[in-house]
C-alpha cells in the first residue's frame, strides 16, 4: 500500500477517535461533575477545558502522520506564541479576562442563574446572569435584553446578588 494511503487512513481513524472520544468524555465528565454537585456553568467550562486538551492531542497527532518534523512544529509553536505574546501586550484586557474567569469561577459568589445588581454610578443595572464564559459575564435584564461585562470590570465594580439561584436548593432538598 502506498504511503499516502496508510496516512490517509491514520487520519480517519484519529479524527474518528477523535469524535468518540469528544461524545464520550463529555457525558462521562458531566455525569461526574453532577455527583459532585458542581454547578452547570463550572461543568460546562470544565469539559471546554478538557476539549481543547483533546483536540490539541489531535493535531499533535496528525502532524505525526503527516510527517511534520520537530523543528517545523517548534517554529511554528514558537510563531504562534510570539503572536500571542504580543497580542496579549497589546491588549492587556484579553489577559485580565482570562485570569478574571478563573477567579470568577473559583472565589466569586456570583454563580450562572443568580440575580444580581452591577452597582455603577454611572450605568447601574440588574439582570440574571445566564452564562460565564472566559472573557464575558452574559446577563439578562428583566427587559430581555443580553447584556456582556468584561470579567475584568465584573471584578473591578460592587455586585449585589438579589437572589441566589435554586439549582443547589433543588439537589439538596
Amino acid at each position: 500500500m502506498e504511503p499516502y494511503k496508510i496516512q490517509i487512513i491514520e487520519t480517519i481513524v484519529v479524527i474518528a477517535g477523535y469524535i468518540i472520544t469528544h461524545y464520550i468524555t463529555k457525558i462521562f465528565v458531566n455525569n461526574s461533575l453532577k455527583q459532585t454537585h458542581l454547578q452547570r456553568g463550572r461543568r460546562k467550562m470544565i469539559i471546554k477545558a478538557v476539549h481543547l486538551l483533546s483536540f490539541l492531542t489531535v493535531i499533535v497527532l496528525l502532524s505525526a502522520i503527516w510527517g511534520l518534523k520537530q523543528n517545523e512544529i517548534a517554529v511554528f509553536v514558537g510563531t504562534i506564541l510570539t503572536a500571542l505574546g504580543i497580542a496579549f501586550f497589546a491588549q492587556w484586557s484579553l489577559l485580565s479576562n482570562v485570569t478574571s474567569s478563573l477567579l470568577l469561577f473559583f472565589n466569586h459568589p456570583v454563580k450562572i442563574g443568580d440575580k444580581i445588581k452591577v452597582l455603577d454610578k454611572d450605568y447601574p443595572f440588574e439582570g440574571e446572569v445566564t452564562d460565564l464564559t472566559y472573557f464575558f459575564v452574559h446577563i439578562k435584564t428583566d427587559e430581555g435584553e443580553i447584556t456582556t461585562i468584561p470579567n475584568s470590570l465584573l471584578l473591578q465594580k460592587s455586585v449585589s446578588v438579589i437572589e441566589k439561584s435554586n439549582t443547589i436548593k433543588s439537589k439538596i432538598e
